[in-house]
């Protein structure tokens, strides 16, 4: 059996500790022209999916959507995938210095 000195050990450890900061998602640069908002989001509505039109849709939740006064909801919907292995990214909305900001879903 191999002896691992004691000082790599040392340094495995601190790495596989840091590994979660590393990694981390943190929220997304704002988009050019971002909007933001002054008053947090309310929170999500909930949805009644309705039946999948086919075995290659996908349930696109429904979000807040800031129209200028006030937030309203869009609606969730189903979405044809663009190809067998995408995979869907929710949008989210984002508190920032500024204020809210939404940043769109999408496919990956």
């Amino acid at each position: 059996m191999a002896r691992i000195k004691r000082g790599s050990l040392v340094a495995l450890a601190g790495f596989a500790l840091s590994l979660p900061l590393l990694t981390a998602c943190g929220p997304p640069p704002p988009p050019r022209n971002v909007v933001y908002v002054r008053t947090a989001p309310p929170r999500a509505l909930r949805e009644v999916l309705t039946v999948r039109p086919a075995d290659d849709h996908y349930w696109i939740a429904g979000h807040h959507v800031w129209n200028g006064n006030d937030y309203t909801w869009f609606p969730g919907h189903w979405e044809r995938r663009p190809n067998r292995r995408a995979r869907w990214v929710s949008g989210h909305w984002y508190r920032g210095r500024a204020g809210w900001y939404w940043a769109e879903g999408h496919w990956k």
